[in-house]
């Protein structure tokens, strides 16, 4: 598919600028409004080298029935129809073809519009509408095609769209559809469908609100403890091109203004209103779920920082050193998954960004196995996030082949451990080498320790270990998983 940028490189060879086509991009991103209210497609057309033009970006209506059903992104405007084109760009007004054109089965009304930017006319767009579909029953009158033909003006003079206009892709954003306002320069109420009016009952304005100053009738309705965002009454009386969100009675109700101006005169304003009361309400829900899962997650760390120390001060009161080692193994391993959870009680996600719970893992198993000598625990690359079942696996198992390397491979010396880990995408690879005494070939690996890793790999990370003796001296265990993908 080819881009706007490349469609019109391909018309010209004095290609657009760079700022004319962030302009034509910023008039894309928000032309939907203007065909909604226009009740017709938009399609920009671009001049090329052999004097025709090309379609270079569609749009089609919600309030009516299309013109083209077919994609005509990348085809030349029909040449009966350029005359009126090139007198648009040549006196740099809105032109209205005189009568309407037959187009197969139906006739079409035509309305060109040039786009100003930098004082000079970069494309023109034309609002193509179908005579022979009834627009939808919207409530929709005169004056919204009225409030079309000023933003068509807009853009003849350079004026539309606006340089802060928002994003129109965030969730709850107010469309054509979903209600509309106009007021005028005074923000007095002019004109409204029956869904602006069904979102104003929404928030607790039940009377006619026509002739009415909206942001007065707003102000009287949000009550003195409701927190009011700041572009609250720019937006509500139609001065910024942004949008704002009124709760009261229970409701929330998104606003946006689409200022109507001829220079630095204020005609009015179109103002957008949406009920996103149910997507707030699941928001917060969702919100309310996360902070719940959190303070799981916190409660669990800390009942298993408790089940640790109970677990230390039974080894310290025991006079038997093999109940003591034992006890301080099963400390060890429960600290290892308390390290997991708390990194989970600061996420949102049931996923986990390793890099520091592994360095966590790694120090706390090397100090707490510490012998008598000097051992170095370091971690070399980077884990990245895996899913929480996961992570608390892969936790243990560090835990047990970190501690398994002090205890038997540096029993008696002072060393080294590296761990180290490779990913791309989902595979992971990691690695624990120690510069110890190696072990034997063939000797049976059945502590419980190596149980525990056996079993945590391949069940839990369906991964797969090996151990191998290292050429310089000391052991090298590989183990091969896949992270989860959500």
């Amino acid at each position: 598919m080819r881009s706007l940028t490349d469609l019109a490189e391909e018309a010209s060879n004095n290609a657009l600028s760079e700022k004319d086509i962030e302009w034509l991009h910023l008039l894309l991103a928000d032309w939907q409004v203007l065909a909604d209210l226009s009740a017709a497609d938009l399609v920009l057309w671009l001049p090329t080298d052999d004097e025709r033009f090309i379609a270079a970006a569609h749009c089609r209506p919600a309030t009516s029935t299309t013109v083209h059903v077919d994609d005509i992104i990348g085809l030349h405007l029909p040449v009966a129809r350029e005359v009126e084109v090139r007198r648009c760009i040549a006196t740099g007004q809105v032109v209205k073809s005189p009568s309407a054109y037959w187009a197969g089965t139906y006739s079409m009304q035509e309305t060109c519009v040039p786009v100003l930017h930098d004082g000079r006319i970069i494309a023109v767009v034309t609002r193509e509408s179908n005579l022979s579909s009834p627009r939808l029953s919207l409530g929709f009158e005169s004056w919204t095609m009225n409030a079309a033909d000023m933003l068509c003006q807009m853009i003849a003079r350079g004026e539309y769209p606006y340089d802060s206009t928002p994003s129109v892709t965030a969730h709850g954003v107010p469309r054509v559809l979903d209600g509309v306002i106009v007021i005028d320069e005074n923000g007095r109420v002019e004109h409204m469908t029956p869904n602006a009016t069904s979102c104003l009952r929404r928030l607790g304005i039940r009377s006619n609100v026509t002739g009415k100053i909206l942001a007065q009738e707003v102000t009287n309705v949000v009550g003195d403890e409701t927190m009011i965002e700041e572009s609250m009454p720019v937006v509500v009386m139609g001065r910024a091109s942004w949008r704002t969100e009124i709760t009261a009675h229970s409701s929330t109700i998104t606003i946006r203004a689409l200022p109507l101006v001829e220079g630095r005169k204020r005609l009015g304003a179109v103002i957008l209103t949406r009920d996103v009361s149910e997507v707030r309400r699941r928001e917060q829900e969702l919100m309310t779920k996360d902070a719940t899962i959190r303070e799981i997650h916190h409660r669990v760390k800390n009942n298993l920082q408790t089940v640790s120390a109970l677990l230390r001060l039974q080894a310290r009161r025991s006079d038997q050193q093999g109940v003591k080692d034992a006890l301080s193994e099963a400390e060890r391993r429960v600290q290892a998954i308390a390290t997991v959870h708390a990194a989970l009680s600061q996420n949102v996600d049931e996923t986990v960004d390793f890099d520091e719970v592994a360095r966590s893992v790694v120090r706390m198993s090397g100090a707490v196995a510490s012998t008598d000598h000097s051992v170095e625990v370091v971690t070399v690359g980077s884990f990245g996030t895996i899913p929480a079942d996961q992570a608390q696996a892969l936790a243990t198992v560090l835990n047990e082949l970190v501690a398994n390397s002090v205890e038997h491979g540096l029993a008696d010396r002072d060393g080294r451990i590296e761990v180290g880990v490779t990913r791309e995408g989902d595979s992971m690879v990691i690695t624990v080498a120690d510069d110890g005494l190696g072990f034997e070939p063939g000797t049976p690996m059945t502590g419980l320790g190596t149980q525990i890793v056996h079993q945590m790999v391949r069940g839990e990370l369906n991964g797969s270990i090996e151990w191998s003796r290292r050429d310089e001296g000391g052991t090298l265990v590989t183990v091969k998983m896949r992270v989860e993908q959500d």
